[in-house]
C-alpha cells in the first residue's frame, strides 16, 4: 500500500497525541485513563445481567442458533440472517465452552463493551490528552445505549468494540503514515463488517474525517485502499443478505420521536464539537453523525434505520462530550463546579431511573418469560397452539417448558428440522382443517395496534377463529397477547376476560 512519506505540515487529525491535558501533576495516571472506564463498564454490565431471568425475541434467536452446530448454521444462513452469521458462530464457541444460559449469552457483550470503553479512552488520550480520555471513557460507559447493548445477546457490542479499535488504528495510521497500522485497520474494520454489515458506515465516517481534516493525499489513498479491501471482503455476505430483505421488512420509516432523538443527539454533538474543535472534533463528529445520517437519508428508498445498527456512533458522541466536560473543567473554578454538578446529575439519572429501566424486561420489545407464563396459565395438555403471525414462533426458542403438551396446529417442520428461524407451516387449507379438529386453541399474537400479516395463511387463521371459535380469555403481557379460543360452548370455566400486565417470570431464559 503506497503511502506518501514527503514531509508536510500536520493536518488537525495528525496533531501528535497527548499534547494537551494541563500540568503533568494534574493528569490522571496513564493506566487509570483506561482502567477506570473499563471497570465502570464491567460493573454496569454485570449489574442485573440476567434481567429477572428473561430474554427477548432477538436474543432467543441467538440462543437457538448458538446450539445448532456449524453445519446446521450454514444451512440456515443460506436463506436467513447471514448478516449475523459470524456472531452466531462465535456464540456457538462460547456455548461449547461455557454452556448455555443467560450469563453465557450476554457476557461476551459485557466484555466487548468494556473493550470499547478502553478504546474510547485511548482515543481521547491520543487526540487530546489523558483528561479527555478518562472523561470520554466514563461518559461512554454511562450512555443508555451502551448500558443496554452491553447486556444483550446480540452482535452490537462486539461491532462497537471492533469499530472503536479500528478508529484507534485509523488515527495512528494517519499520524504515523506506515503500512502496518493501515493493514490492521483494514482487518479490524472487515471483522466489524462481518459481524454486521452496517459497520461499513464507520469506514465511510473515517473517510469523512480524513477529508475534513485535509490530510495529505497519501493518507487519503491509504484509507481508500483499506476501505476498498474491506468492501471486497464484505461483498460475498452482502450479496447473500441482499436476497434476505424479508429479515428487515418490519422496519418502518423513522417516526417523529426518532427524528427528535436524532436531532437532539446531533445538536449535542455539534455543540461539543464547536467547543473543543481540533483533532477530537475531526475524528469524533463524523463517527457520531455520518452512520445515522446515511441510514436516514436512505429511508425514502429503503427503511433501514434502527438505532442499534449504529450503536458504535455513541463512541463519537462520548469523545465529544468527554472533551467538552474536560475543557470546562480546565477553565477555572466556576466552570469546574458547574461541569461537576451537571455530570453528577446526569450520571445519577443514568444510573438510577434509566439504569433500572434498562435492566427490566419492559426495556425490550417483548418478554419471553411472561409469554410462557401466560401460556402455562391459560392452557391445558392437548390444547392446540397457534402463532399469528407465524414468526412469533420465535417466542418458543428459549426452550420454555410451558409449550410442552400443546399441539402446534400450523407447523409443518420445526425451526431446526427445517433449517429456518421460525419453522415452516402447512398450507392454509391444512391449517384450517387442523384448527377445526381442536376443541381449544391457545393463540399467540402481537399487542393491539400492530399491523396484521396479509398472507393467505394468516388470513385463514383469523377467519377460522372468527367464524368457528369463541374468544374465552386474553392475557396481555409485555409485547404480546395470549388468547384462549374454544369451540362454541366450550369456554365454560374460563370466563371471558382481558388481563393486562406481566404474567410472571418463569419459563424463559434458559
Amino acid at each position: 500500500m503506497a503511502v506518501d512519506h514527503r514531509p508536510r505540515t500536520p493536518a488537525p487529525l495528525l496533531v501528535p497525541p497527548g499534547r494537551k491535558g494541563g500540568p503533568a501533576a494534574a493528569r490522571p495516571h496513564r493506566a487509570a485513563v483506561v482502567l477506570i472506564p473499563v471497570a465502570l463498564t464491567l460493573v454496569l454490565g454485570l449489574w442485573g445481567l440476567r434481567r429477572q431471568g428473561t430474554m427477548w425475541r432477538d436474543e432467543a434467536v441467538t440462543y437457538d442458533m448458538a446450539q445448532r452446530g456449524p453445519a446446521a448454521l450454514l444451512h440456515v444462513l443460506d436463506d436467513y440472517d447471514v448478516v449475523h452469521g459470524l456472531y452466531y458462530l462465535l456464540m456457538q464457541g462460547v456455548f461449547a465452552v461455557c454452556g448455555d444460559g443467560l450469563v453465557p449469552l450476554r457476557l461476551p457483550s459485557v466484555l466487548a463493551m468494556a473493550a470499547a470503553a478502553a478504546g474510547v479512552a485511548v482515543l481521547g488520550r491520543m487526540l487530546a490528552g489523558p483528561g479527555t480520555g478518562l472523561a470520554a471513557g466514563a461518559v461512554f460507559a454511562l450512555l443508555p445505549d451502551v448500558q443496554r447493548y452491553a447486556q444483550e445477546g446480540r452482535s452490537y457490542a462486539l461491532v462497537c468494540a471492533a469499530v472503536v479499535w479500528a478508529t484507534v488504528l485509523f488515527v495512528r495510521a494517519a499520524h504515523e503514515r506506515r503500512t502496518g497500522p493501515w493493514a490492521g485497520y483494514a482487518a479490524l474494520s472487515l471483522a466489524a463488517c462481518l459481524l454486521h454489515e452496517f459497520a461499513f458506515l464507520a469506514v465511510l465516517a473515517h473517510g469523512v474525517a480524513a477529508l475534513a481534516a485535509r490530510v495529505p493525499g497519501g493518507v487519503l489513498r491509504a484509507w481508500g485502499a483499506a476501505a476498498g479491501g474491506v468492501a471486497v471482503g464484505l461483498a460475498p455476505p452482502a450479496v447473500i443478505s441482499a436476497g434476505q430483505t424479508e429479515q428487515v421488512a418490519w422496519i418502518g420509516p423513522p417516526d417523529a420521536l426518532t427524528w427528535l432523538g436524532v436531532v437532539a443527539v446531533a445538536a449535542l454533538a455539534l455543540a461539543c464539537a464547536a467547543t473543543v474543535g481540533g483533532p477530537v472534533a475531526s475524528v469524533a463528529l463524523p463517527l457520531a453523525l455520518v452512520p445515522t445520517a446515511v441510514l436516514l437519508l436512505l429511508s425514502p428508498v429503503a427503511s433501514l434505520f434502527v438505532d442499534r445498527y449504529v450503536v458504535y456512533s455513541d463512541a463519537g458522541l462520548a469523545l465529544l462530550t468527554g472533551a467538552a466536560l474536560h475543557s470546562a473543567w480546565r477553565r477555572g473554578v466556576p466552570l469546574r463546579a458547574g461541569a461537576a454538578a451537571v455530570a453528577a446529575v446526569v450520571a445519577a439519572t443514568l444510573l438510577v431511573p434509566v439504569g433500572q429501566h434498562l435492566r427490566s424486561p419492559e426495556s425490550r420489545q417483548d418478554d419471553l418469560a411472561a409469554v410462557a407464563a401466560a401460556v402455562r396459565a391459560s392452557s391445558a395438555p392437548g390444547d392446540g397452539l397457534l402463532f399469528a403471525p407465524a414468526r412469533r414462533r420465535v417466542w418458543t426458542l428459549s426452550g420454555a417448558p410451558a409449550y410442552r403438551g400443546l399441539t402446534d396446529l400450523a407447523l409443518r417442520a420445526d425451526p431446526r428440522a427445517s433449517h429456518t428461524l421460525y419453522g415452516t407451516e402447512l398450507p392454509p387449507a391444512a391449517i384450517r382443517a387442523r384448527m377445526l379438529d381442536a376443541r381449544r386453541i391457545i393463540v399467540l399474537h402481537d399487542p393491539p395496534g400492530q399491523p396484521l400479516d396479509d398472507s393467505r395463511a394468516e388470513r385463514v387463521k383469523r377467519a377460522t377463529l372468527r367464524t368457528d371459535f369463541e374468544r374465552c380469555a386474553t392475557t396481555g403481557v409485555h409485547g404480546a397477547r395470549v388468547t384462549l379460543y374454544a369451540r362454541p360452548g366450550a369456554c365454560a370455566g374460563t370466563g371471558p376476560r382481558v388481563v393486562s400486565g406481566r404474567a410472571g417470570t418463569a419459563g424463559g431464559g434458559g
